[in-house]
């Protein structure tokens, strides 16, 4: 069963695969978003805005990641939603496949094409001045950290690909999300924040991500927030999963 499982998710993986590579303008706009916050922000608001020391790119870079991926998900709930429309998920029904396979397929595609435009938006802030001294360990937990955060949120991004009524509203979910940075320590220190909008920004967990991310680009000592960010990430993935798989099942029942 585990086998059918694996085998039956890499040929569905690499059938969307196949369709992202035939539109790689979805990675390219998927990574335009996130470029023209990080270009705006460190060469319009950079020198206006106190964030401590080291250049206002590499504190900001941490942000500008977790929107990237918040950008991309988008498309997985359009994805999903164009084969639920074309009955294409009938079809794989009506063949001896695992059924799980078939949402584990857009959900590595996702993190696959996610992942692409993270790279672009590293090397575009390598070009405008980003530097780390971070050791392989360290790159490899960042890795991590961002990997675990597009799972989380490509689950979330299924539950609307299943469930939505119209192509806007598969894929309009993800504003909110994209705009979640900006109420955390992404741009500016949660300390110059007013009181009710700081305590919002100290316990959503971009913050905890971010912060995370940072010292470890930084290299400095990781606290509390590698473990907090974990939790969220942890358990909003779960969450999501479990409630992706129930409309999953009601959908094709």
């Amino acid at each position: 069963m585990k086998k059918h499982f694996f085998g039956d998710t890499a040929v569905l993986t690499g059938r969307s695969l196949k369709h992202i590579t035939r539109s790689m303008d979805t990675i390219i706009t998927t990574a335009v978003i996130p470029i023209a916050f990080m270009l705006l922000f460190v060469f319009v608001f950079g020198g206006a805005i106190k964030h401590g020391s080291g250049s206002y790119v590499s504190y900001l870079l941490p942000g500008i990641l977790l929107i990237t991926v918040a950008s991309g998900i988008s498309y997985t709930a359009y994805r999903l939603f164009l084969d639920m429309q074309g009955g294409i998920f009938e079809r794989f029904q009506s063949m001896p496949i695992a059924r799980s396979s078939v949402l584990w397929a857009h959900v590595l595609t996702s993190l696959v094409a996610n992942l692409v435009s993270v790279v672009v938006v590293v090397l575009v802030a390598l070009l405008i001045g980003f530097r780390s001294g971070a050791g392989v360990l360290a790159w490899l937990a960042i890795a991590g950290i961002v990997v675990l955060f597009t799972l989380a949120l490509t689950w979330i991004a299924v539950i609307p690909g299943l469930s939505a009524k119209s192509v806007d509203g598969a894929s309009a979910f993800s504003y909110p999300l994209i705009f979640l940075p900006f109420i955390s320590s992404a741009f500016v220190p949660t300390s110059t924040m007013p009181g009710p909008v700081r305590w919002f920004a100290d316990y959503q967990p971009v913050t905890s991500i971010v912060n995370a991310i940072r010292d470890l680009v930084n290299q400095q000592p990781v606290g509390t927030d590698i473990w907090v960010a974990l939790a969220w990430m942890v358990g909003i993935l779960i969450v999501a999963y479990i409630f992706a798989q129930v409309i999953y099942r009601r959908r094709i029942s």
